[in-house]
């Protein structure tokens, strides 16, 4: 039998969804302090809530929907959720204050963590075995490329129109993806009675995939490390009269992906994720430390190259490890655990860091972030990398999926 083609019509399609979906995540994050700040008189923190609060919402969805997706069904998951993002979207026209704000975020928060853990479940029967890093690489691809795009798209977009436009391209293009669920061909999976069972049980595993938990706390110091980019980057680059370069800072980035991307992803299943891992880390503990040295434009681009090559191979190939060590049918609760604990990163990194900077200069904020970074690459070390050598942990899960009827 013929293995079917990588670039198939649902793999394209859920990608697509993928994209646009996180796009709109990005675009408004990085402008709805500036609305709450001009349009409701909020002060910093009180701006800075709005974030918050939808990462809130986003972390509720995804922990219970890593835990019912399957029970629920991966269609009705996918179909409820994009229609509540569309929605929940639209009730952006009206914000009179910011208590409402805040309800408004919470509740597009849940409808992204609903609609992002139904893609980045469906994408798993999209991409054929044998491929499945290149494919969860190139799919990977679609996140990064948002969380470039979509500063920089929401940045100008307020330069040349008011938030009343920028709601209304966002709500076409939700529009766009309600139209793509409906074309998308979407395999259930088929449950046991003792997994059901299972799964209906209010037990710490049904919230949390133990297999993942050492990438998953990986990731969320990856994410606290890469949260000083998008949080400080901005008012860094105007400290050291580099505003100009530091637009182009996610341009540079989102480029370097773009090439590296498929080369990690063959490397990842040629090789095994040591060989893509590893470097991620050191990459991306390099690109911060530049960041802290920064006084010309070549370095300020510079270390976007190496966060690039870092947070942005990190985040694909750390979801690839999830999914390729856990049972099909725990794949959504594999995904939730590990993308709860990247946002999680980004969501107090900002709070964490932001405290620091009464103590600290940005460009000592870069240096800690920077020794995080390495960190991660120690933890990885002790508690993965050096069992995963030949690939030896992913042939023992193979055979004990294989033997298990679990």
């Amino acid at each position: 039998m013929k293995e079917k083609s990588l670039w198939n019509k649902d793999f394209l399609l859920d990608t697509g969804i993928n994209f646009i979906v996180y796009l709109i995540y990005y675009l408004l994050m990085v402008i709805i302090a500036v609305v709450a700040k001009d349009q409701l008189n909020a002060s910093l923190s009180e701006a800075g809530l709005a974030s918050g609060v939808f990462i809130v919402g986003t972390l509720l969805a995804r922990l219970q929907l890593g835990k019912n997706i399957e029970l629920y069904g991966r269609k009705k998951t996918l179909y409820c959720g994009i229609v509540f993002y569309f929605v929940s979207t639209l009730f952006y026209f009206y914000i009179p204050n910011l208590e409402i704000m805040y309800g408004i975020r919470f509740l597009n928060g849940l409808a992204y963590g609903i609609i992002s853990t139904a893609t980045n479940t469906i994408i798993t029967n999209c991409i054929p075995v044998k491929r499945r890093g290149e494919g969860i690489n190139y799919y990977g691809l679609s996140t990064s490329l948002a969380a470039a795009i979509g500063p920089f798209l929401g940045m100008v977009l307020m330069l040349i129109a008011n938030f009343n436009v920028v709601i209304i391209i966002c709500a076409i293009l939700v529009g766009l993806c309600v139209i793509g669920c409906f074309m998308l061909q979407i395999n259930e999976i088929e449950l046991t009675d003792e997994q059901i069972k299972r799964m209906k049980n209010y037990s710490i595993d049904n919230y949390i995939e133990p297999r993942v938990i050492v990438i998953s706390v990986i990731a969320l110091f990856m994410g606290f490390a890469y949260s000083s980019v998008l949080s400080f980057l901005a008012a860094y680059a105007r400290e050291i009269h580099l505003v100009q370069a530091g637009t182009f800072f996610f341009v540079v980035y989102a480029v370097v992906i773009t090439i590296t991307r498929p080369l990690t992803g063959i490397i990842f299943d040629r090789k095994g994720e040591n060989y893509v891992l590893y470097p991620c880390y050191l990459f991306l503990a390099v690109g911060l430390y530049i960041l802290s040295i920064t006084d010309t434009a070549f370095l300020l681009l510079l270390s976007s190259v190496f966060v690039g090559l870092g947070y942005g191979t990190f985040m694909s190939n750390g979801q690839a490890v999830c999914i390729k060590l856990t049972h099909p049918h725990r794949v959504s609760v594999a995904l939730s655990t590990y993308f709860v604990a990247l946002d999680l990163g980004i969501g107090i990194g900002p709070y964490i860091l932001g405290n620091m900077r009464n103590v600290f200069s940005f460009s000592q904020l870069y240096t800690v972030a920077g020794v995080i970074a390495f960190f991660c690459f120690i933890l990885y070390f002790l508690f993965y990398g050096r069992k995963a050598c030949s690939n030896k942990i992913a042939e023992e899960t193979i055979i004990a999926m294989e033997k298990s009827p679990d």
